[in-house]
């Protein structure tokens, strides 16, 4: 019997013990639990990045109003909240120096943890003359940002948006007008690679493990590379592409807005594999390698997606 009783004892305390550790797991848990996407955050959202305190932020350009798009923060657990407003066409986005930048038609806006936003570049601070500002990227040495000018985005699409046939008359009258721009941290811009036959449309820019520009570029659907100073295109075509990113192991990303799709690109055969379609319009989403995704807006449903990329 005090076998018995002992046994019982030690088993009770034992039992117990194995609760409060589970529940202190499930606790903790709970506390840093990840997001549950898809998240819904508003209309037409283009890209998002991470920022102050590890949350997420997300340029939404909502309707066609003059000052009516707003920055959007996701916290860690999820909450929603407008981190800024007041702005027209929010697009890339980028965190960097311990502040967020992001691109508006033709203009640059720097954000401080406090959601206090000022004019960073404006269209006369850049040397040429900039048509429509899209993706935004931190240089390779955190110094500054890369930012896209599309170009004459007007004349890339027929009368149903969609794109024109790379061998109809229509695409050779596309001009030469992309470019691509360095904003160093004190705001002075420079032109980091000039228009080319290349790069008629440029959205998505990155910088790959070598420290070499890559460049989504939409209309001819190039991904392209800088290499040995040329840019370079990989494998395959990626009509409407949107953002460009690698990861550590060298493999690369890409989405297109206009088919509604992400690629994965073997870093040596250039083979590509779809990681997600059927998405209404894939833009400029966050590689995110730790978490094993990629956190992609898509456009026109408003919501955020995670894409596996394993």
């Amino acid at each position: 019997m005090k076998t018995l009783s002992t046994f019982t004892r030690g088993s009770f305390q034992h039992i117990l013990m194995g609760i409060i550790l589970t529940a202190l797991v499930v606790s903790f848990t709970g506390c840093g639990s990840d997001i549950q996407f898809p998240i819904k955050v508003g209309e037409n959202p283009e890209s998002i990045t991470k920022g102050f305190d590890d949350n997420y932020y997300v340029t939404v350009m909502n309707g066609s109003v003059e000052g009516d798009a707003e920055l959007v923060e996701i916290s860690k657990d999820g909450t929603l909240k407008v981190f800024a407003k007041g702005f027209n066409e929010p697009k890339g986005i980028a965190y960097v120096g311990g502040h967020l930048y992001f691109s508006d038609v033709t203009r640059v806006w720097k954000v401080d943890k406090d959601g206090k936003t000022q004019v960073f570049a404006d269209k006369e601070d850049f040397p040429e003359d900039v048509l429509y500002l899209n993706d935004v990227s931190v240089d390779g040495e955190g110094k500054g940002i890369y930012v896209v000018d599309m170009g004459a985005t007007k004349y890339m699409r027929d009368e149903n948006s969609n794109l024109w046939p790379l061998d109809s008359e229509e695409a050779k009258l596309v001009p030469e007008l992309g470019r691509i721009y360095h904003i160093d941290l004190e705001g002075n811009v420079t032109i980091a690679q000039d228009t080319s036959p290349l790069l008629l449309n440029p959205n998505g820019v990155g910088i790959d493990n070598d420290g070499n520009m890559m460049v989504g570029e939409f209309f001819k659907g190039n991904f392209l590379v800088t290499r040995n100073g040329q840019l370079t295109p990989l494998k395959g075509q990626f009509r409407g592409a949107d953002a460009v990113e690698q990861d550590s192991k060298g493999n690369y990303y890409v989405s297109s807005w206009q088919q509604g799709k992400v690629w994965k690109i073997d870093g040596e055969t250039e083979e590509s594999t779809v990681l997600i379609e059927g998405l209404e319009s894939a833009a400029d989403f966050y590689l995110e390698e730790d978490k094993g995704r990629l956190l992609l807006p898509d456009m026109k449903t408003g919501l955020v997606h995670s894409v596996d990329i394993n």
